[in-house]
């Protein structure tokens, strides 16, 4: 198949809509949802499905400093994608039409290391995050990710560097989990912030806690409510154990966050944030995903994994059909091995166009997550408690059968030193506080 040169309005006489977003401000972080940081499913085709289905911003795959300065930036003449090449592949790619909603992260211990990491994507991404929060020793090898969670002096001294050096127009971030402790934890925050980044991302587990432990979501309002006492306008963005646009309010609700971010569902299914998310994904999504894969040069491995991982809820489809088409995928070594699948259909270049015109479209008025707190706590069913839902897999990174774990009757209880509750039982009336 030919493919030509990318334009961004090819078959539309009126004259492309330029984003209204010329550089991200903390108010650019808030009611909205978030696509999350995630290692091998957070690339571009991902990313740019989750724009498509009103995703406010995308964050891409922690990339470990060093990586990313051996590299080389090359631009595909006929799909736009650029890429950052290693020694066999590409590390990252994206394409200027997510640019205005990018987010870059960067895996960092030493502050030099970082602003020169930052430096070399500035012309394709709006904002540079602070990973210090993945407790995985693939990020916290050398003091990175959560490891810097003990080292808040170099820590700060990270964001401070990248504040002071990058341009005004390009936003800093960090992504942080709880400390044991909410007094330690707020110290922390009150550090990070001061900083001068714009936004923070709370991911409400310990650096300890795994996927078989709930987040705890409830310790988070405290944290909002300190952050809007400093009076610098930061946003705080909740992350843990969302798992769709509607789950998102619920959300919100309870912890008061300006935002909410999801990992673990969207790697399931891309398009959950919006507020009628894709059914039937085996023939909804699966089909148009390969396809723009193929036409953007997507690494076909990466594709095959992030395809495997899809799943969501059946209308028509029956669950034997799924079991088939997946066995069938698992068995593609390559895209000619797809054919059949898309019914011998490369129509990726028209996929990618339909993508272009929703995002363009939307003049960065996204789907807001505005919620009436009060308002959303009146109308709650009281029988229902204030836990999220159990099961849910920890985000960071996430697991190969995203977005719910089987169900497990023995899922391991929070500690009472981190949850600052002594839940006796499930219902919000019986949590008992721990003493101050």
């Amino acid at each position: 198949m030919t493919r030509r040169p990318y334009s961004p309005s090819p078959s539309s006489p009126r004259p492309s809509k330029k984003p209204r977003i010329d550089h991200l401000t903390s108010d650019d972080f808030k009611d909205g949802v978030m696509l999350a940081p995630m290692v091998r499913s957070g690339v571009l085709p991902t990313r740019l499905f989750a724009l498509k289905h009103g995703a406010k911003l995308v964050w891409a795959p922690e990339i470990v400093d060093k990586a990313i300065l051996h590299s080389e930036r090359v631009v595909d003449p006929i799909t736009g994608v650029i890429s950052y090449n290693g020694k066999s592949r590409a590390m990252f790619t994206t394409h200027p039409l997510e640019k205005p909603y990018l987010i870059y992260q960067i895996g960092s211990s030493d502050p030099s290391l970082a602003v020169q990491a930052a430096k070399m994507v500035l012309q394709d991404v709006s904002g540079i995050d602070l990973n210090c929060g993945c407790p995985k020793p693939f990020s916290t090898h050398s003091g990175m990710g959560a490891a810097l969670l003990s080292t808040p002096d170099l820590l700060c001294s990270i964001l401070t560097a990248l504040r002071t050096e990058l341009p005004p127009h390009i936003t800093v971030s960090a992504k942080i989990r709880l400390l044991p402790n909410q007094e330690d934890t707020l110290k922390l925050v009150e550090k990070i912030v001061n900083t001068g980044i714009s936004a923070l991302t709370v991911h409400c587990r310990t650096r300890n806690q795994r996927m078989k432990e709930r987040a705890v979501i409830e310790r988070l309002k405290e944290i909002v409510e300190f952050v809007e006492g400093m009076g610098k306008g930061i946003a705080v963005i909740a992350n843990g154990d969302c798992l769709s646009w509607e789950d998102a309010k619920r959300v919100r609700a309870i912890t008061g966050a300006h935002s909410v971010m999801i990992a673990t569902a969207a790697e399931s299914n891309p398009t959950c944030f919006s507020p009628t998310p894709l059914v039937d994904i085996e023939k909804t999504l699966i089909p148009p995903y390969v396809q723009m894969c193929k036409y953007l040069g997507n690494f076909w491995a990466n594709t095959k994994w992030s395809i495997i991982q899809f799943r969501g809820s059946l209308s028509t489809l029956k669950r034997t059909e799924c079991i088939a088409i997946k066995d069938s995928l698992a068995k593609a070594k390559s895209y000619d091995d797809m054919n059949e699948f898309v019914g011998g259909q490369w129509d990726g270049e028209q996929v990618f166009q339909e993508i272009v015109e929703v995002i363009q479209a939307r003049e960065n008025t996204p789907l807001s997550l505005a919620v009436n707190v009060d308002e959303a706590n009146e109308n709650r069913d009281e029988s229902v408690p204030l836990v999220t839902p159990p099961a849910t897999q920890n985000p960071e990174p996430p697991g190969l059968w995203a977005p719910l774990a089987p169900a497990n009757a023995l899922r391991a209880p929070v500690p009472a030193m981190i949850s600052r509750q002594d839940v006796v039982s499930p219902t919000p009336g019986d949590v008992v506080p721990l003493p101050s």
